[in-house]
């Protein structure tokens, strides 16, 4: 199974809008920072037909190292989520 970097998509980019090299990078830079702007400003990030990110909190719990056994205070924390389309689902589920 492959992965999807940065460069990948710069090249998709680069293919099909015939950007620069450094103008795909700029552009792929500016949409992450754009997101992870508004993630961090407690907003949702929402695509239409691919998906909705937002930021869950968690509270702190107990829990063990699963190296040791021992019991461990696991800290509250923010994470972010990703919550696909139906539409998306569907087309991923077809492949």
């Amino acid at each position: 199974m492959a992965t999807v970097t940065r460069s990948d998509l710069a090249d998709k980019l680069r293919e099909r809008f015939g950007l620069t090299s450094a103008d795909a990078y700029k552009l792929i830079d500016i949409i992450f920072d754009e997101i992870g702007e508004s993630l961090t400003n407690g907003e949702e990030v929402k695509f239409a037909g691919f998906g909705t990110f937002k930021i869950l909190s968690k509270n702190a719990r107990m829990g063990r190292n699963p190296k040791t056994g021992e019991p461990a205070v696991i800290t509250a924390r923010n994470v972010v989520t990703f919550r696909p389309s139906t539409e998306f689902r569907n087309r991923v589920a077809k492949k």
